[in-house]
């Protein structure tokens, strides 16, 4: 098997299950950031770390929509936060204010930001 085709195979089976797809089309990513602007970014900042100009004064502060841990849930477990919120947090429910197909689009543009705000692992210094 050659090193490209082990490659695609690793790709492939890395994003299978996880619920999250490698491609979106422009125009959902493009409603995704609206959505995110207009509702998300005063909390949640506009990288997705929990540091929006809110943060500071909400207990317990927003969740980092990037971490390793929010990265992990699926995308039901996310698109249930969305729409029900959580409890004893600032995190409103929209199921009733965001159409389904906006909350769709905005945890899209949430997972899009996954793949843009992880820096290289630093090297470790030589012994």
């Amino acid at each position: 098997m050659r090193l490209s085709d082990r490659l695609f195979l690793v790709l492939l089976l890395c994003g299978s299950g996880s619920g999250v797809l490698l491609a979106q089309p422009s125009d959902t990513l493009d409603r995704g950031h609206t959505v995110y602007r207009e509702h998300c970014v005063e909390c949640h900042g506009e990288g997705g770390k929990g540091d929006g100009p809110k943060a500071p004064f909400l207990s317990p502060r927003p969740g980092n929509l990037v971490s390793a841990a929010t990265s992990a849930k699926t995308d039901k477990e996310l698109l249930r936060t969305i729409a029900q919120g959580k409890p004893r947090t600032a995190m409103p429910a929209w199921q009733d204010r965001l159409a389904a197909e906006d909350q769709e689009a905005a945890l899209q543009y949430i997972r899009s930001l996954v793949r843009f705000s992880r820096s290289p692992a630093p090297s470790s210094p030589s012994p």
